[in-house]
Formats: structure tokens, sequence, C-alpha cells
């Protein structure tokens, strides 16, 4: 039986809790689960790694595109730690997660020891919201991870120097294999919940990012990042000259976390957060 835990309207999420010492939460990107963080893992130096599947992702209940925002997310996130008895974690946060993150430095800062943004911050290019559209919700044509593979691939140019192997195990991550061809990891219902949000728009995230200025930060960035531009990573850092920043190249929407880059800057922001 894999963990789980009730958030407060009765869903149960998925989450796991490995190792002791400084919690460090992982909160993964739209589509994405815990298991996002399996390549980071084997870097970390000793600390307690909590990861959450949001609700409607991964191992965690589906309960509807209404209930799929990042306020109820980062509720269950709170909830989490609450389940778990912690008072205060480090927040690594990938794109969505990046966003919850701010929120909660925002709404909750005395619970969080830090965000580490992993390629998100308060301005998200409107071009890479309409390509997140075209896929979400949709099952892929590729009937076998091995040609999910090749298609991802394919379709990633703002990525280099991945080797095969990479793109196999991303594409056992997205979709589950079955007897009519692979299928999502994810309720479907989550492309309503994205429109809807467009449609509303996103609000002032940088009044977000300012209200974390009492929290360490670190800001990871694809170098061929669609979603966060050089500008937008480049107004971070002056409005917070102290938070560590990494561009990592051969890297797009997201990097993987286990580069060198990635690797310096989690472990110099983890370091702050003590």
């Amino acid at each position: 039986m894999m963990p789980h835990f009730t958030a407060p309207d009765g869903a149960r999420l998925h989450y796991s809790d490995e190792g002791h010492g400084v919690a460090l939460l992982c909160l993964a990107g739209l589509t994405r689960d815990g298991r996002d963080f399996d390549y980071l893992e084997p870097h970390l130096p000793p600390l307690r790694l909590i990861r959450m599947d949001y609700r409607g992702r991964g191992q965690s209940d589906w309960t509807g595109a209404d209930t799929y925002t990042v306020p109820t997310e980062a509720a269950d996130a709170l909830a989490l730690l609450d389940h778990l008895g912690v008072e205060r974690a480090a927040l690594l946060g990938t794109s969505r997660g990046g966003i919850i993150g701010m929120y909660l430095g925002a709404t909750a800062p005395d619970r969080l020891r830090g965000i580490c943004l992993n390629d998100v911050g308060p301005v998200i290019e409107p071009g890479a919201l309409d390509r997140i559209a075209q896929y979400l919700g949709r099952t892929p044509a590729a009937r076998t991870h091995a040609a999910a593979a090749v298609a991802l691939e394919h379709n990633s140019d703002e990525f280099a120097n991945v080797p095969p192997e990479r793109w196999f195990q991303e594409a056992r991550r997205r979709f589950i294999q079955t007897e009519q061809g692979l299928d999502l990891t994810y309720d479907p219902a989550l492309r309503d919940a994205f429109m809807a949000a467009m449609t509303g728009g996103t609000g002032d995230l940088w009044a977000m990012f300012d209200a974390c200025a009492d929290l360490p930060m670190a800001l990871i960035r694809g170098a061929n990042s669609g979603l966060l531009t050089t500008e937008t990573a480049e107004a971070m850092c002056t409005r917070r000259p102290d938070m560590v920043h990494a561009e990592v190249p051969d890297r797009g929407h997201v990097p993987f976390l286990d580069e060198p880059e990635s690797l310096r800057a989690i472990h110099e922001w983890l370091g702050n957060c003590l």
C-alpha cells in the first residue's frame, strides 16, 4: 500500500516521505507527479525528501476540474506537512510547483524555509501556454513507450545532448501503457482547469514573488526555455540579488535537475535554508 493522506475535502492524495533531517518538499509540474524528482534524489545531501502527487495526477484521487487550482493544491501541500508533523520545509517547485511555492511564500511564509524555482517565474510567456494547451488532456498518438520516447526527443527542440535512455524514462513517467496504447497519468479534466485559468488570467505573480523577500530563494532556468525568458530571470535577480541563480545549457522547459548547474544551485540554496 502506497502512502496516502486525506485532504480537508476528503480527497486521498499520494505522497512519499524518505530520509531524516531538514524537510525538502518537492512539487512537480502541471501534469506531472513526484517521480519527476527521481533524477535529483541520488544527488541530495542527507535530508527528509517529501513528494506529493497533486489531486488528479499520479496516484492521487481525481476530484474534478474545479479543484485543480493553485490555491487548492497549495492547501493540499500544507495539509501534507501537517499530516507529517512538519513545521517548516524547504520547497523545490518545478513549473506549476514553483507557482505554488510563490503562493505559499506569500500566504504562509512561516511554513517555509526557502523556495527554489525550477524554470518558472512571475511572467509566463503566452507562447509557452499555447504550446501546453496543444497537448494537455490528449492521449499521445504513439502506442508504446519506445515510440513515445522517439516523439519526445523529436519534439523537444529546446533540448540537446540528452541520451535516448532519458527520453525513454520520460515516456514511462508521462504515459501509462494499456492494451489500447498509451494513456495519460493524470485526469484529462485538467485541461478544462488550465483553459479556465488562462481565460481568468494568472493575477499579479510579481506581488507573490516580492512577498517571498524574507525567504532564501534560488532560480534554475533552462537556457533555451520558452516559458521563462532571460529578461524575466534578470528582473528576478535584480529584485533579489541574493537569490541563487543557475542557467542550465542545452535545456528548455524544464531542466531535469541532475545537471551540474542545477545541483550546484540546489546545494547552495539548501545551505542557505538551514
